[in-house]
């Protein structure tokens, strides 16, 4: 571990974001935050709030909530399996998480595959009809 994870060091929370790998860029995290889509111990933050341990985030990104503890602070980037050690997940989140993920998934089959475009011999039905009204 470097200087900079230790428990002393001030890490911002748009920086943590980006490690952790919430989000894909440090911009994206701070939008992301300033939006209202983060929120740190219940309340909204601003980008450059500075973390704690066992702080609690919850994150919304689209459709998707997570709610985590903080357990490592760190500013730096790495792959994906040491993001994932910076945190945990509470276990509500997780269930919850997986039972949308799962309503998702069974919503998607059940409406079908796409409706296609109309082919040539409709396109000019279609014409036809909407000239007609004119």
């Amino acid at each position: 571990m470097s200087k900079q994870d230790s428990n002393s060091e001030k890490v911002r929370l748009d920086k943590w974001l980006w490690a952790a790998r919430f989000f894909k860029t440090r911009s994206l995290a701070s939008d992301a935050i300033n939006g209202g889509h983060v929120h740190l111990n219940g309340a909204r933050v601003k980008p450059s709030r500075c973390l704690k341990l066992n702080d609690e985030l919850r994150i919304q990104k689209g459709v998707v909530e997570f709610i985590v503890h903080i357990l490592v602070l760190s500013d730096r980037r790495g792959p994906a399996p040491v993001a994932q050690a910076l945190y945990k997940e509470t276990e509500a989140s997780q269930s919850k998480r997986e039972a949308q993920g799962e309503q998702r998934r069974l919503l998607a089959n059940a409406a079908g595959g796409p409706v296609k475009r109309p082919d040539k011999r409709a396109r000019r039905k279609i014409i036809r009809f909407t000239r007609r009204q004119d």
